[in-house]
């Protein structure tokens, strides 16, 4: 018997067959040549001839120019990822205030949990425009540019996008022979040597390699390390002609001692700070280096094959298959208890704390296949610019927890018993432990996604541009739920459907063509099983068949380039309603939650002058929980992760030919974390403080081919919180940290 699994997989055959049909070997720009190395104070690509040109998102979808698209976007190129050093998803989304992290707990795993004005997006990561599922800790060394879309985007990314989505666009062949190397060193371990190397293997074919490999410890975080390595290759054909094609491989390999920050107030039963955060030293660290690990692995094959049809139209098709891994036991500071029932006790004026943990052991794979249609046409002297598609997409996903029991090591002071303990207010992380650690009964799930989608940016003459987007989408979880022991397990089928469509509508007037005014609404459709932002959760499937969450956003804005394309400047205003939230009431998951965010955003990004480099930008949001549970808890509190105000400006100046001086400041103001709708238990109790953090970049050419790059990291050392799930830990920011890297370029 066919099963809907076996359909899904037929259609995802027979389109990736029918892309391959369509050319041989995808598209690169065969004209762009590598940013000047020299030019530290240019953030625009540069073409042979010398001309800055406008940054632009990969996505077909995107069928206008940026200007001209009626929504907040920002592109984070590759030049402020090099600039300010920047190794993770978390260090290069600070350069895009508005955006938050979330903390690895209530089922959350220890993996990247953006949240985009509010709302959880840490299912709404894309790599070149397909989904990046499964549970990780991105790296940044084998990207081109990060492109961030603000507020709802179903239209563009389906399901689960009520906050926004992030598109990493990774580096590609072109056809320039170049070589370019960092070495980095620097204090507290540091080390970080990457190669992007990129060979012409003839008039319209390329290879490019990226190699990393680094290690280091974490300012501040004592005994907290990490080293990892991971490459990138792409061999490209037929660049520059009607059809072209592109295969990549990619592949990290992360290791590292996970890191579940500082205990709250809730462990003693006695506030010692406004914000709730527990009074201990910021270095300290309760895991165990002797028994605590996280390992993140990725191994990803993508195909892509591109073939221009006629000057108006061009066909894309673009296939993937993809394996992560995330697994670790770590130890969480709050769950061995707290005062109440025995897991931390004042003993002979301290107190003593037994150690909890969290594990997780996460496989998932993802095979995935996108086919467009992007072209323009006119009717009348109205002039259609369109991109059409289908995206079909499997996801399969296993999950466990460990048990992990103790058996010796470090002794607990009576009251407490047993073995696992340390002084709250002084851990040692260099502790003694034995025992087991056992994989637990593995739940499982596969998710099929099918998504038709149209998009037309329609021009009423030189002034008036209509936008329109609509997209259905057809999504199913099937899976087991265990239960019970591996010896006895208990394995539970479920299986849930859902069908969505959304759309979007902005209107854009053009006083010039490099500026435009804007107005417009967008929807999106977040299923419950990923309602909560969570990459891949469990395997568990909900039993109660709840309809999605709906986010509807309306946003009117602003944008220009100006001095020659040298520099973008943007602003929005917007109104962000999320309805049908999930709350739990009496134990049982029910839809009557209903949160609202309104907010400022502006951005500017480019050059002020041609020595003057600025990135950056603000935004405000009011957020508010205003229908929860039937107890009201939370309501009329801020929603968890969402700030009301940030504010982040990168810059540069290049004082001589060759010195270049600069750096960053960012603030982010208190931020509240928990749970929302109660299940924390009034959680907003708890907050991560305000902060404002420093980062110093100089660089200095010693020749035409090499340069100094010299960054500190948080020059203030300044001790700062950057999450806190409101319930158990707070997540600490990294101390003071100087890097040095010798750039070599050819």
């Amino acid at each position: 018997m066919t099963t809907r699994a076996d359909a899904l997989r037929t259609l995802l055959f027979a389109s990736s067959a029918a892309g391959m049909l369509i050319a041989a070997p995808a598209a690169a720009d065969p004209g762009a040549e590598a940013n000047d190395p020299q030019e530290a104070t240019n953030l625009g690509t540069v073409t042979v001839t010398g001309q800055p040109v406008r940054r632009e998102p990969q996505s077909p979808e995107f069928v206008a120019p940026l200007v001209d698209t009626p929504r907040a976007v920002t592109i984070i190129p590759q030049q402020i990822i090099e600039q300010t050093a920047a190794t993770s998803l978390q260090d290069i989304l600070r350069s895009s205030p508005g955006i938050t992290f979330g903390a690895g707990e209530g089922g959350q795993p220890l993996a990247d949990r953006p949240f985009i004005r509010g709302q959880a997006s840490g299912n709404n990561i894309f790599v070149d425009g397909i989904r990046d599922s499964g549970g990780q800790q991105r790296e940044v060394f084998n990207l081109e540019q990060v492109e961030v879309v603000k507020g709802p985007d179903a239209v563009y990314s389906g399901r689960g996008s009520g906050g926004g989505s992030i598109n990493l666009a990774s580096k590609a062949p072109r056809l320039t022979d170049f070589t370019h190397v960092g070495l980095g060193v620097g204090t507290d371990g540091y080390f970080r040597g990457v190669i992007d190397q990129n060979w012409n293997l003839g008039e319209t074919a390329g290879l490019r390699l990226n190699l990393m490999g680094a290690e280091g410890d974490v300012p501040g975080r004592e005994a907290v390390d990490y080293d990892k390595w991971g490459l990138g290759l792409s061999l490209a054909a037929g660049l520059g002609t009607n059809t072209s094609a592109t295969f990549s491989f990619y592949h990290l390999d992360s290791n590292q001692m996970p890191d579940y920050g500082i205990p709250l107030f809730t462990k003693i039963g006695v506030r010692t700070t406004d914000s709730g955060i527990l009074d201990v030293p910021y270095d300290s660290f309760y895991g165990l280096t002797a028994r605590d690990y996280l390992t993140n692995t990725v191994d990803s094959l993508t195909f892509e094959m591109e073939h221009v049809v006629s000057p108006d139209l061009t066909i894309r098709n673009i296939s993937r298959y993809a394996e992560t891994l995330n697994d670790y036991v770590v130890t969480n500071p709050g769950d061995g208890g707290n005062i109440t029932n025995g897991g931390v006790a004042l003993i002979g004026g301290e107190y003593w704390m037994k150690r909890g943990t969290k594990s997780r052991w996460n496989p998932n794979t993802t095979i995935a296949n996108v086919t467009d249609l992007t072209g323009r046409f006119m009717t009348g002297g109205v002039e259609h610019r369109f991109n059409a598609g289908l995206e079909l997409a499997q996801e399969k996903n296993r999950n466990a927890s460990y048990t992990v029991v103790t058996t010796g090591g470090s002794a607990c002071p009576a009251p407490l018993t047993g073995f696992d303990c340390t002084r709250l207010y002084d851990p040692n992380p260099s502790d003694p432990w034995t025992g087991t650690i056992t994989r637990g009964v593995i739940s499982s799930s596969t998710t099929d996604t099918i998504g038709l989608y149209a998009l037309d940016s329609i021009a009423f003459g030189e002034r008036w541009i209509l936008n329109l987007g609509l997209r259905y989408d057809d999504y199913s979880v099937e899976g087991l739920n265990g239960t019970g022991t591996v010896a006895a397990p208990v394995h539970t089928p479920v299986e849930n459907q859902w069908e969505f469509v959304n759309y979007q509508v902005g209107l854009v007037f053009k006083p010039t063509a490099s500026s435009s005014l804007y107005a417009s609404y967008a929807t999106s459709s977040t299923p419950p099983t990923i309602a909560s932002g969570d990459q891949n959760t469990g395997g568990s499937v909900g039993t109660d068949l709840l309809d999605p969450e709906e986010t509807e956003s309306f946003e009117i804005g602003a944008k220009a380039n100006l001095f020659n394309d040298r520099l973008a400047v943007s602003g929005a205003a917007f109104m962000l309603t999320r309805e049908n939230a999930q709350v739990v009431v009496s134990g049982t998951p029910q839809q009557v939650g209903k949160a609202e965010v309104r907010g400022i955003e502006l951005g500017v990004s480019g050059n002020i002058t041609p020595e003057w480099q600025v990135f950056g930008g603000y935004t405000w949001m009011d957020s508010e929980l205003v229908r929860a549970a039937s107890t009201n808890v939370n309501v009329g509190d801020p929603l968890a992760n969402t700030p009301e105000h940030s504010f982040s400006l990168f810059s540069t100046w290049r004082v001589t030919p060759k010195l270049t001086l600069g750096g960053g400041a960012y603030y982010v103001s208190d931020a509240f974390g928990g749970n929302q709708g109660g299940a924390g238990g009034g959680a907003n109790r708890v907050y991560a403080p305000a902060y404002t953090r420093v980062d110093l970049f100089a660089s200095y050419d010693l020749t035409e081919r090499a340069s100094l790059q010299l960054n500190v990291q948080n020059a203030g050392d300044e001790e700062y919180v950057m999450r806190t799930n409101g319930v158990h830990h707070a997540d600490m920011a990294p101390a003071r940290q100087a890097i040095l890297t010798l750039n070599l370029r050819y």
